[in-house]
């Protein structure tokens, strides 16, 4: 992404919510780019759904300030905000056609019927559903609700569009084919996209720019490719895709230096335990689980230094039935020293 200059769309300062004992936000510090695709990712409890809903005004921080756009809105209502969510159960109404839905947002502000009409048309255009507007919800897949409740927020034409975890009531293949529609849709847009979502792979593949979320902190934000390849933490190299750890006496035995170390698995070759290649990492170990997904295949591998690392390889020439021969046999694991991450 090239890097954008100016005010940004939002701005967190020191931001900070707690719940009785439970601080859910510990003091974030954010800024996220106009016209940015921002991803805050993290497991259930990290305080990614809090920020969102402080953002969006639905809940007050106990500390700290939101800026909209250089606009200080810490303490505006929601109505008031340049803003527009979109949740996971959509929360179309029924009783409505798509269009009435599409258009409910310009009603309550009393744009006239048809600037309704044609704003409503013109973003199912957008979300590609011009030929849907008089059917009801009940009448949509997943998908096309997921896509009506997108149009009924960009309707309004906001500044932010906040998204809590927008794709997770839709199945695997789905969610991969809305993951490619809702960048398409926001570039077209240009409008600042802000997702929360604790799906790795959702959070890679959209974003512009990932932060990183545990016990209520950021633990990294940076560009999808350098949190997945440079992950600041252990949690971040553990949390964002598979890692391998190596620590204490097993970083010792196979690296030749104490600390902690993460190797990505599909940076890993795994050959017979009488192969070498030369100017790479390598130690042995025996496969004792091999998982076969089709495209590729997981082997773990438990170290004769100690530890456990995974590889991944891709099933190019072998079958389901080749790779399971390895379960049980000795093997070499090699890796070049580049790929090796100190955290």
């Amino acid at each position: 992404m090239s890097e954008r200059v100016g005010t940004p769309a939002v701005s967190l300062r020191d931001l900070r919510k707690s719940f009785g004992a439970v601080e859910a936000v510990a003091g974030v510090d954010l800024d996220i780019a106009d016209g940015e695709f921002f991803a805050v990712l993290g497991p259930s409890g990290s305080g990614k759904t809090t920020i969102l809903r402080i953002v969006a005004g639905f809940e007050q921080p106990t500390a700290g300030s939101v800026r909209l756009g250089g606009r200080d809105v810490t303490k505006t209502p929601p109505f008031d905000r340049d803003v527009n969510t979109v949740f996971q159960d959509y929360a179309l109404f029924p009783h409505m056609s798509v269009v009435q839905n599409v258009a409910y947002g310009l009603r309550v502000k009393g744009v006239a019927k048809a600037e309704r009409l044609r704003r409503a048309t013109e973003a199912l255009d957008m979300v590609q559903l011009p030929a849907f507007g008089n059917r009801k919800p009940a009448q949509l897949s997943g998908g096309q609700r997921q896509r009506v409740a997108l149009a009924r927020a960009l309707v309004n034409r906001p500044r932010v569009l906040l998204l809590d975890e927008p794709l997770g009531a839709l199945d695997r293949k789905l969610r991969q084919d809305m993951q490619i529609e809702l960048k398409r849709i926001q570039r077209e847009v240009g409008i600042t996209f802000v997702c929360v979502t604790h799906d790795q792979e959702e959070a890679l593949t959209m974003s512009d720019r990932v932060a990183v979320m545990a016990g209520g902190r950021i633990e990294q934000v940076g560009p999808p490719a350098e949190v997945y390849e440079q992950p600041a933490t252990a949690f971040v190299a553990g949390f964002v895709g598979t890692s391998n750890l190596l620590t204490g006496q097993s970083a010792r035995a196979v690296l030749g230096r104490e600390g902690t170390f993460s190797i990505r698995p599909e940076k890993i070759k795994l050959s017979e335990a009488t192969g070498a290649d030369d100017g790479m990492i390598s130690t042995s170990g025996c496969v004792t689980e091999v998982i076969y997904a089709g495209s590729s295949t997981r082997f773990v591998v438990d170290l004769d230094a100690g530890a456990r690392l995974v590889a991944v390889q891709q099933n190019q020439q072998t079958s389901s039935a080749d790779v399971t021969k390895l379960r049980g046999q000795p093997v070499r694991l090699s890796w070049r020293a580049e790929h090796v991450i100190e955290l």
